[in-house]
């Protein structure tokens, strides 16, 4: 019997980790330490041999902790009662974890958004608009994929969709099986970096980061990451044109609707020019209509109002004045009539007591209350004595003096605050800027819209602008503070299933399919929680991650080395586990490490992230290679796949070092929003 590489390799993997166990375990001297270690291992190997995780993970947990407990008193009843009483409270705190509503939000809009049949309108939108760029079809296809996956998240259904729509015409127009492989798995794993991401919900739970920094954060490297890919795509394109030859000229055209048509042929070869002349003149073609010209020219004025609104609405931002509040100067902190201890405050020019002598006096002790005598002698009411001789209730001394310095102060503040509200601050020079790039690209946009890219626009008009427009509501209400990350899972739902509405799609076979699959997937991820949250005490309980920490500390590494010794680890367990597995059994020994090195806990999520995109690249468990070869071509072989998948992960260790080199990169976003 023949047996493949893959099962090799994986077979050979597992004997490595047995033999490690063999040889590195002090089997004369052993401590509890040890045996935590040893269930670590004894966890992967299981998952290598093809055991469930989140049962193998609670098996493993559950008996081990068994174990701790038993060592500990001896009383194999009152061990059994602590192990049962630990898996109870550990399934209740990850069940009432708040950062795990999104998760089923979220897949349930990924299902929706992919069953509303976007993905194959968006495909030819952007093989039409990037024909005339090197590797167009494998551009058009990371793009695709990038587009989509932040839209849904589910790597499995957009690589196998992408290999449905964007393969057969990548064989056909003579790109090559590897670099073809590599471009729709490559793009289909952005959806687990690029939020909303699952991934970063499930790294937030476990290590107990912010999920919305996470997500602003992850934004910028995941745009840098399917930005190198595209470069690497053009290079191979204008070095290799046998491996991505240019399109035909008969490809990248666009058949025109036949009042565009003869529109098209009049004296205007541009689409915006040629419409206001057969909207404002007498000379328009009879077959076209002033509504049909009406619309197309909105439709094409669009990015102009989009970029109009933006512009002024971040005017108004950089513009608008600092609030002030008119405060006394007696109540500033660290004013100087005041005394920093907790004396009396001072009197002068403040509230007095009113004085002592010739003030108000108890009523005579002998008989009744008695009316205090006046100067005529008859029984009214007067003032006290010593008392100010007008009438009414006076102010204490000192208050008629505070008062015309204090209104006078009151009114020049007013004034002060009108004055500042009537003289807005000129806009920065980054507005400026900004708003010269906005031009830039309005000009080159209506520089080059003929008719045929007209019609191109309006297809990614019908296509890409929706998704858009849920990923930007979506994204925007959880980085501008309008909603936390399960509030706009349910807002993207709801817009998920809108666009599936719009697009006919929203049936009652696909509602209940994506119901069902929803639940499933969400099931896998709150089981793997709570067996990573059995396992994580019973490897407490032994003791193994204070064993590891203080192996680690006693190493004397540097910052920089933890940082390189724990990527270099995750990168090679993302060879024989996915990152399900390397988040929620790993994290927890490598977070608690990092206030010892003085590691930002965000920086390491995002270097993490990046890193983990190895896990669905890397064989043999690279799911999405068998996502791909389940939709492939018969000659298309695993190999194949796999080999052009390797590129693409040198690409990754690439995007890993910018990341590292330049941390403004994740952590730009995230500081100006947030801290």
């Amino acid at each position: 019997m023949k047996i493949n590489k893959a099962l090799w390799f994986g077979l050979s993997c597992i004997g490595l980790v047995l033999l490690m166990i063999a040889f590195l375990t002090p089997w004369g001297n052993l401590e509890t330490g040890h045996i935590g270690l040893l269930m670590l291992a004894l966890i992967v190997v299981a998952i290598m041999l093809g055991f469930p995780t989140a049962f193998t993970l609670m098996g493993m947990g559950v008996l081990f902790t068994f174990f701790a407990y038993f060592m500990q008193s001896g009383d194999g009843g009152r061990s059994l009662g602590q192990t049962l009483d630990l898996m109870v409270q550990r399934t209740y705190a990850t069940m009432t974890n708040d950062s795990l509503i999104s998760i089923p939000l979220f897949v349930f809009m990924g299902y929706l958004v992919e069953r509303a049949n976007l993905i194959e309108k968006l495909f030819r939108s952007m093989h039409l608009a990037l024909a005339r760029v090197p590797g167009a079809l494998a551009v058009a296809t990371l793009a695709t994929c990038a587009i989509f996956a932040t839209a849904t998240g589910i790597v499995g259904a957009v690589v196998t969709l992408m290999g449905l729509l964007a393969m057969p015409a990548m064989m056909k127009a003579g790109y090559s099986v590897r670099l073809t492989a590599g471009a729709i798995t490559a793009g289909g794993c952005l959806g687990i970096l690029l939020p909303p991401s699952v991934m970063l919900i499930v790294y937030g739970a476990t290590t107990g980061t912010s999920v919305v920094q996470l997500y602003a954060g992850a934004l910028f490297p995941g745009l840098m990451l399917a930005a190198l890919y595209m470069l690497y795509v053009i290079i191979v394109a204008k070095l290799r044109p046998d491996m991505a030859p240019p399109l035909p000229m008969s490809e990248r055209g666009v058949p025109l609707p036949p009042q565009s048509e003869a529109l098209a042929r009049g004296p205007h070869r541009y689409a915006v020019p040629g419409m206001l002349s057969a909207l404002f003149s007498a000379r328009r073609p009879r077959e076209v209509g002033g509504g049909y010209v009406a619309r197309n020219l909105l439709t094409a004025m669009l990015p102009l109002l989009v970029i109009a609104l933006l512009a002024w609405s971040v005017h108004r931002m950089v513009t608008t004045p600092a609030e002030t509040y008119d405060i006394p100067d007696e109540l500033r902190l660290g004013a100087s009539q005041f005394d920093s201890g907790l004396g009396e405050p001072p009197t002068d020019g403040g509230l007095a007591e009113p004085p002592t002598e010739g003030g108000l006096q108890e009523p005579p002790a002998e008989g009744s209350l008695q009316e205090p005598p006046s100067a005529d002698g008859a029984a009214a009411l007067s003032e006290p004595p010593g008392a100010p001789q007008t009438g009414g209730v006076s102010e204490p001394p000192g208050a008629q003096a505070a008062t015309p310095a204090s209104a006078s102060a009151s009114a020049a503040a007013n004034a002060a605050s009108e004055a500042a509200d009537n003289e807005r601050p000129s806009a920065p020079r980054g507005f400026w800027i900004f708003l010269g790039v906005c031009v830039a690209i309005l000009a080159a946009f209506y520089g080059v819209l003929t008719w045929a890219r007209l019609e191109i626009f309006k297809m990614l008009m019908g296509s890409f602008f929706p998704l858009a427009v849920m990923i930007a509501a979506v994204l925007g209400s959880i980085a501008f503070g309008l909603a936390t990350p399960s509030e706009a899972a349910a807002m993207g739902a709801m817009g998920g299933a809108l666009l599936a509405l719009a697009y006919r799609r929203l049936t009652l076979p696909v509602l209940r399919e994506s119901v069902f699959l929803t639940a499933k997937t969400s099931a896998m991820v709150c089981w793997l929680f709570v067996g990573s949250s059995i396992f994580s005490a019973a490897f407490a309980l032994l003791g193994g991650q204070s064993l590891i920490e203080q192996w680690v500390l006693s190493l004397g590494l540097t910052p920089i080395q933890f940082l390189l010794l724990a990527q270099v680890i995750i990168f090679l367990l993302g060879w024989p586990l996915e990152w399900t597995e390397i988040i929620v059994i790993f994290m927890p020994i490598f977070v608690p490490l990092l206030n010892a090195f003085g590691i930002d806990p965000l920086f390491f999520g995002l270097l993490v992230a990046l890193n983990l995109q190895t896990a669905f690249l890397s064989p043999p468990v690279a799911m999405s290679a068998f996502y791909l070869k389940g939709v492939s071509p018969p000659h298309v072989t695993l190999n194949q796949i796999f080999l052009g998948m390797m590129p693409f992960m040198g690409i990754q260790v690439v995007a890993i070092f910018l990341l590292y080199m330049f941390p403004g990169i994740g952590m730009w976003l995230p500081t100006v929003l947030y801290r």
